[in-house]
């Protein structure tokens, strides 16, 4: 099958690229955060699905996307596209805590994931999402906690920082977002 491809974006689209190589254009999806302008040299790492009624090629810039794309598609009732918009809407290291922390209402943010798929993809990938220190996430969190995380990495920090952050907060520390997003924060910069 074909595992990379290497060429010339020739048209971009919402939901997929055409990648001339060798003077055949490859129409492949990607997530929806992989853009490439035409004219472009683009390298894709690809799965490609041959099904009864679909013949279709995926692509994603690392190939840590591709990976989580397939333990995705491997989940029942998760297809190709649902799959696809999950890696594209939250990212590896967003759908990795999410999945620890058990958070199915940041899953049914993304179109085509109700509740009970959430729920299932929660429930099926718990044990196999590994961060990139090959530790799987962390233990559900409380709503502050998570709020907390949340704030974190919505400053750039990496979910894996976020959560050293968090854990250094000591225990018995009050249960307000200010305080614990406060002794969080200092946990940078100690270092």
């Amino acid at each position: 099958m074909i595992a990379l491809l290497q060429g010339v974006v020739a048209s971009q689209k919402p939901d997929h690229l055409v990648v001339l190589t060798g003077g055949v254009g490859f129409k492949v999806f990607v997530p929806i955060n992989t853009y490439a302008a035409e004219g472009e040299h683009i390298t894709l790492h690809t799965l490609m699905i041959v099904r009864e009624d679909l013949i279709a090629l995926y692509g994603f810039s690392a190939p840590e996307e591709r990976e989580v794309f397939e333990r995705l598609i491997a989940v029942s009732g998760v297809g190709p596209r649902t799959a696809i918009a999950v890696v594209g809407t939250l990212g590896i290291d967003r759908l990795r805590t999410a999945v620890a922390s058990g958070q199915v209402d940041v899953l049914s943010r993304v179109p085509g994931v109700g509740r009970k798929t959430g729920e299932k993809i929660i429930l099926e990938l718990k044990d196999k999402l590994k961060g990139a220190d090959g530790l799987i996430a962390a233990a559900p969190l409380n709503d502050v906690s998570r709020d907390v995380l949340d704030a974190l990495i919505g400053f750039g920090y990496s979910p894996a920082e976020a959560q050293s952050a968090l854990n250094s907060i000591p225990l018995g520390t009050p249960d307000a977002f200010e305080e614990r997003l406060r002794l969080a924060l200092q946990y940078f910069m100690r270092g």
